[in-house]
């Protein structure tokens, strides 16, 4: 073994035993699970994690598998203002995607690395409590006119249920769970997939949330590379915002992380979600290689 590599894992032992029987909360969106050498990369990072003690919970969702779906079976689309409208139609492909190919693709990436995973949706277990989410006045920014939009099957979460997941954690399984959920009656929604990791992570007492994204961090400029944060606390973020020195869609990004660590979540961190290794040396290393958010 190279010396490089034994620096490597001397860098990481103190990590290990810091996080050995803490609980990680890692959201994948579709765009990470759509490449299969990129799955296996990261399932490989993720059986590590297991294996040295970490208990972790994967959260999905799978946007882009959705729409592509819908667009062989010609399915019509509808997206205001980046959101999706979930009509009847959308709402069983993404039944079939979300709790179905998706799942199951992750599931076979962590058996492949000897790892014990169990594949859920928001809907077992009572996971996630949802109502459907009322009409939105929208405005559209290219007309100024505004309108009232229902999103159909589109939820908002009420409430968390993270007694199946502490089960599945504490016997040692790796829970995947896919953003849907329902509500008393079991009328099954479309949910945001950070939403719901935000959720569970809060509801879990997570250590850290990891949003494995196509970005890797936030940045203070976005077309200056040297200009992105690695380490941010709480009140740092929220000072950002009011001076100005955060800008665009920098303010929610950040806004969701001061939420998120304001809530109990000890840090927050948004990494690529396609560069190899990326997870392991955000966890691992003093240099990280993302943003992260911490409590003050």
């Amino acid at each position: 073994m190279s010396k490089e590599r034994l620096d490597l894992l001397r860098e990481a032992l103190p990590y290990i035993r810091r996080f050995k029987g803490k609980t990680f909360v890692v959201k994948f969106s579709g765009k990470v699970t759509e490449d299969r050498s990129n799955l296996e990369s990261l399932a490989e990072e993720l059986a590590l994690l297991h294996q040295v003690g970490i208990k972790v919970c994967v959260i999905h969702g799978g946007g882009k598998q959705l729409t592509e779906l819908a667009m062989k079976l010609g399915v019509a689309q509808t997206v205001i203002e980046g959101r999706r409208v979930t009509d009847d139609d959308t709402l069983e492909l993404a039944k079939m995607i979300f709790a179905g190919k998706i799942n199951t693709d992750i599931l076979s990436a962590l058996r492949f690395r000897g790892t014990p995973a169990v594949g859920l949706s928001g809907v077992d277990g009572n996971i996630v409590h949802a109502e459907k989410r009322p009409p939105k006045e929208i405005t559209d920014r290219a007309t100024g006119e505004t309108k009232t939009v229902d999103f159909g099957n589109v939820g908002d979460v009420l409430e968390i249920n993270t007694d199946l997941l502490r089960l599945l954690l504490d016997h040692h399984y790796l829970p995947v769970v896919s953003s849907l959920g329902a509500d008393s009656d079991g009328r099954v929604f479309n949910i945001n997939a950070d939403t719901i990791a935000a959720e569970i992570a809060v509801q879990l007492n997570a250590e850290k949330l990891v949003l494995l994204s196509d970005i890797d961090g936030i940045y203070l400029d976005p077309k200056d590379a040297s200009t992105k944060i690695s380490r941010v606390t709480g009140s740092e973020a929220r000072s950002m915002i009011d001076s100005g020195a955060a800008t665009g869609g920098m303010i929610p990004k950040l806004q969701s992380l001061i939420k998120l660590v304001e809530s109990g979540v000890k840090s927050a961190h948004i990494i690529s979600g396609s560069e190899r290794n990326a997870l392991l040396s955000e966890v691992f290393t003093d240099k990280g290689t993302g943003t992260m958010i911490v409590s003050d």
